[in-house]
């Protein structure tokens, strides 16, 4: 059996993903911070399915913290399928923003990426097999007014994917970006109207997280063994 981590596990998309990938035989690590009891929740109810999960805490912008915990993690058995999930908003136009925002979106999003992957990738890369996969965002790849620190890590996770999925592609590991647009959940309820969502999607409605999650568990599949260094988009043709 395959294992997996995903970060940011206790959140709307995060939840779908490691549901997903739980139903298809997989060992998921429901990654937390903030939200343990959210993550044992979201555990409890995969087991009950007939799935296996646990939860994994600790916070992704602690560098030595995440060494030591996926350290650990790795020794019992290798992590082979990572979704970089866990991110965060501090939205403000540039001009007002404040430095602190500026650096806890770009701690968050893509020092967290470094945090979490790098520990993972030599015992990784000796199973020969290997799945990585970055949620940006389509600020990342369109920009967008009120988040320039977030787009800025999104957009930089990027050219990190394609780099590392260079490095990786002899090795059996692929190393893709999934790039939502508006995803319904409790955060994009909280600031999009019906009719602002269907004037920004051409699709006219936002998407679901259980849809971003499919297409996260084909690329975390055999099936995606020669898709590698792509970011893909999920907006209803927004971009």
């Amino acid at each position: 059996m395959k294992k997996a981590l995903v970060t940011g596990g206790s959140g709307d998309i995060g939840a779908a993903i490691c549901r997903h990938l739980a139903v298809e035989n997989i060992e998921v690590l429901v990654h937390a911070n903030k939200n343990s009891q959210r993550a044992e929740e979201l555990c409890a109810a995969i087991k009950s399915a007939g799935g296996q999960a646990r939860s994994l805490l600790f916070d992704v912008t602690d560098a030595e913290q995440c060494r030591e915990t996926l350290t650990a993690e790795a020794e019992i058995s290798p992590i082979q399928i990572l979704v970089n999930n866990a991110g965060i908003h501090a939205d403000a136009p540039m001009a007002g923003m404040s430095l602190e925002q500026w650096r806890e979106v770009i701690e968050v999003s893509l020092h967290g990426f470094y945090n979490v992957t790098q520990p993972l990738l030599l015992p990784m890369m000796a199973t020969r097999w290997g799945r990585i996969i970055n949620l940006s965002s389509v600020a990342g790849v369109m920009g967008n007014r009120g988040q320039t620190n977030y787009a800025a890590a999104k957009a930089a996770l990027h050219g990190a994917s394609k780099s590392l999925a260079l490095e990786l592609a002899s090795r059996g590991v692929t190393v893709n970006v999934v790039a939502p647009g508006v995803i319904a959940g409790k955060m994009t309820d909280e600031i999009f109207s019906k009719d602002a969502i269907k004037s920004l999607v051409p699709m006219k409605r936002a998407g679901q997280a259980e849809e971003v999650a499919a297409l996260v568990g084909f690329l975390a599949s055999d099936n995606a063994a020669y898709i590698s260094g792509q970011i893909i988009g999920i907006n209803g043709a927004m971009a």
